[in-house]
């Protein structure tokens, strides 16, 4: 497979504060790669890091091969979680601007600035302030000026805060479309729905360190615990209780519907199957697989 970025060893510290520490990871182009901790891990500075707003201390950073340089920085587009826009400039004048520092011509950027007002409905914004929108409004104008340029690697940290449900999706969709063109992606983000939606890797950063990181199905896999979700329609309930199957927590309990959950191991489970169709039909009989969101909290605690 293919790597875009390769991060090696990468430590920062200020002062008597370890910021980042030994942090290596790997991406492959065309992916989405989540960046997951909690607050003060460590996400923020090895972003700020790809951007060159801060330099590591020992460790090195390549992209496609080639060592992080100012060469690489107009094939980068970078959404911050606190927005960088000009509150008081006329919208379309800003976006005109921050497209030539990444070194369009003002013809270029008005035509690829027309498609993206057109295609997320701003048309009437080309004029406005930005202290007259919305702050879901004002996220629109800064996730155009983020791909305006084209780039290959996006960063989008926190892209949807600010925005309602549609736009929302709105959004989301999008970034999956730049990932269909073949866009290498960096999402950090504290919203785990949005984290088994889109991503295809995750990397957990925990105090500074790299906890965990993977194909995120391979991470899930991971931390099964050998519980299944049972559906029984139409239970014979004194069957079931003169089974007094271990381990089991019983969610519904009734004529129509018994629904529990079981833990077992691969040997007890064809023993198992035999004993749930004494009770009645299996309407259904699944593993249960831990949300990302499960994943985070376990691995954060421990």
């Amino acid at each position: 497979m293919e790597t875009v970025l390769v991060a090696q060893h990468l430590t920062k510290k200020y002062s008597d504060k370890v910021a980042l520490d030994d942090f290596s990871i790997s991406i492959p182009k065309g992916s989405i790669y989540g960046l997951l901790g909690p607050n003060g891990a460590g996400k923020t500075t090895f972003i700020r890091m790809l951007n060159q707003i801060t330099i590591p201390d020992s460790g090195t950073i390549t992209i496609n091969g080639e060592k992080l340089s100012q060469n690489h920085i107009s094939k980068i587009g970078y959404m911050p979680e606190e927005r960088g826009l000009y509150k008081n400039m006329a919208i379309g004048e800003q976006c005109l601007y921050l497209a030539k520092l990444k070194g369009m011509s003002n013809k270029e950027a008005k035509q690829k600035l027309d498609f993206w007002f057109e295609k997320l409905h701003i048309e009437k914004w080309w004029k406005k302030k930005l202290s007259e929108l919305s702050k879901g409004m004002a996220q629109k104008i800064q996730f155009v000026v983020t791909v305006l340029h084209d780039p290959d690697l996006l960063i989008f940290d926190e892209p949807f805060s600010g925005f309602d449900p549609v736009n929302a999706n709105l959004i989301r969709d999008e970034i999956l479309e730049l990932k269909k063109q073949g866009k290498t992606i960096i999402f950090s983000t504290h919203r785990m729905e949005s984290v088994e939606q889109l991503c295809d890797y995750v990397a957990l950063i925990h105090n500074a360190k790299k906890v965990l990181d993977g194909e995120i199905n391979s991470i899930r896999n991971q931390y099964k615990e050998g519980k299944f979700s049972v559906e029984i329609e139409q239970p014979n309930l004194l069957v079931f209780d003169k089974l007094n199957l271990l381990h089991t927590h019983v969610l519904q309990q009734d004529e129509q519907l018994l629904r529990f959950e079981i833990k077992t191991n691969p040997e007890e489970e064809s023993n198992l199957i035999q004993k749930l169709v004494e009770i009645g039909r299996i309407k259904s009989y699944s593993e249960i697989i831990p949300t990302m969101n499960e994943v985070f909290i376990h691995t954060v605690k421990e």
